[in-house]
């Protein structure tokens, strides 16, 4: 993932595993394959921790805020296997690869969803679409991910301070 879609091959792939080439080609069928496996690891790794908060007796606002916490560090810290599964590339992995990212990022919504859902269960959404809400929250960490990540040369304020002050912006719009 350290050198992106483009730019990761299978030697560079094989070299870091510390295997040969062909090896690689006894367990993948190209590129492709290794890449959605590996970012399926990663994002598997981010729904596995949503979950876990998911499963703990807590405020529901806090739960979600730390779930959009959690969100925009793996958009930093993966930020070539949150390009493929959350923003388009131009080389697109094939089709298969390419519904099973999808689908990760649609489990990632779906959970996420389920949080926004209990805010407004406990009556705190200033929204009655929760839907919407859901979808806002969501977007706001993710411009503010692909922004920084694909326009690193931009002079971007203290990344954390812009985190928290998009984190505060939505809140204080959309919670009680």
């Amino acid at each position: 993932m350290e050198y992106g879609y483009e730019g990761a091959t299978i030697r560079k792939i094989a070299d870091e595993v510390g295997v040969s080439s062909t090896a690689l080609y006894m367990h993948f069928r190209d590129k492709n394959e290794i890449l959605v496996e590996i970012c399926s690891d990663t994002v598997s790794r981010m729904i596995a921790s949503n979950e876990a908060l998911l499963a703990q007796d807590m405020d529901p606002v806090l739960r979600v805020r730390q779930m959009l916490e959690g969100y925009v560090h793996f958009g930093f810290d993966h930020s070539n296997a949150y390009r493929l599964v959350f923003c388009p590339v131009s080389v697109e992995p094939h089709s298969d690869g390419r519904a099973e990212l999808t689908a990760l990022g649609v489990s990632c919504f779906e959970l996420f969803s389920t949080a926004v859902a209990a805010i407004s269960f406990a009556g705190r959404l200033k929204t009655n679409d929760v839907a919407a809400a859901a979808q806002v929250l969501w977007m706001a960490p993710h411009g503010l991910i692909s922004l920084m990540i694909t326009r690193p040369s931009f002079s971007w304020c203290d990344r954390d301070k812009l985190v928290a002050l998009m984190l505060d912006g939505v809140f204080d719009g959309l919670v009680i």
